[in-house]
């Protein structure tokens, strides 16, 4: 069986066009060594799977979770799509074996790098995107993401803008912060709340949503992107 059936299989995916595959594959280490000079890196197919991927993962969570609110959402989607995560993806697929890589790249054990690893993965979600179309990649991100996420949000681990909020004050200041409803606006139907967070007296930040949670939700986020604390 040749190389790259070996890793077709492996993805599960079946290219019509395998010159996108061994794109996705060259890194630019490589182009400095090669014969053929018409090679190209796969930098651009790292950035376009890295975009499909962001979109993919955020659509399923916001259709998944819909109890969750937008700062759980982040912090998972940070979770999943962060370089050592990808990495560890990369790694169950074995794509490092497939990499053309420089001799020095190689010799520094270029194939186990991690950075290097989660570009490799994105470009062959770009690759497969451009080859086979949305629903493809679509499939091949959950089937390979499900797992860890289910592993994720079963550890108990997932933490929002608040718990965050909480853990920093507590750390800096050895305070909790204290949230206060500053406005209440609208129908029944249609309230607006606006939050304050603060610290003692001091006011952090304000978040403004359609419940008080989500409300101070915001004001955390805010509190936490601000310059307010350290």
């Amino acid at each position: 069986m040749k190389k790259l059936d070996l890793l077709e299989k492996k993805l599960g995916v079946k290219f019509n066009n395998r010159q996108i595959l061994n794109r996705a594959l060259t890194h630019r280490s490589y182009l400095n060594e090669a014969k053929e000079k018409s090679l190209k890196s796969n930098e651009r197919l790292e950035f376009l799977g890295d975009s499909i991927l962001s979109f993919i993962v955020s659509d399923w969570l916001f259709q998944q979770y819909p109890q969750y609110l937008e700062g759980i959402l982040t912090n998972l989607r940070s979770s999943l799509v962060k370089t050592d995560s990808l990495a560890r993806m990369a790694q169950q697929l074995e794509i490092g074996d497939y990499l053309f890589l420089s001799k020095g790249e190689e010799e520094s054990n270029g194939r186990k790098n991690p950075s290097l690893l989660a570009d490799a993965l994105e470009a062959v979600i770009g690759a497969i995107y451009l080859d086979q179309g949305y629903e493809a990649s679509k499939g091949f991100i959950l089937s390979n993401l499900q797992s860890p996420l289910e592993e994720l949000v079963q550890s108990g681990e997932l933490k929002d803008y608040k718990s965050l909020l909480q853990e920093k004050l507590q750390a800096e200041e050895k305070r909790s912060p204290i949230y206060k409803t500053i406005k209440e606006e609208g129908p029944d139907h249609d309230k607006k709340f606006t939050v304050g967070v603060f610290d003692e007296k001091r006011l952090l930040a304000k978040g403004i949503g359609k419940s008080k949670q989500s409300a101070e939700e915001l004001a955390a986020k805010h509190a936490l992107e601000s310059k307010s604390i350290k």
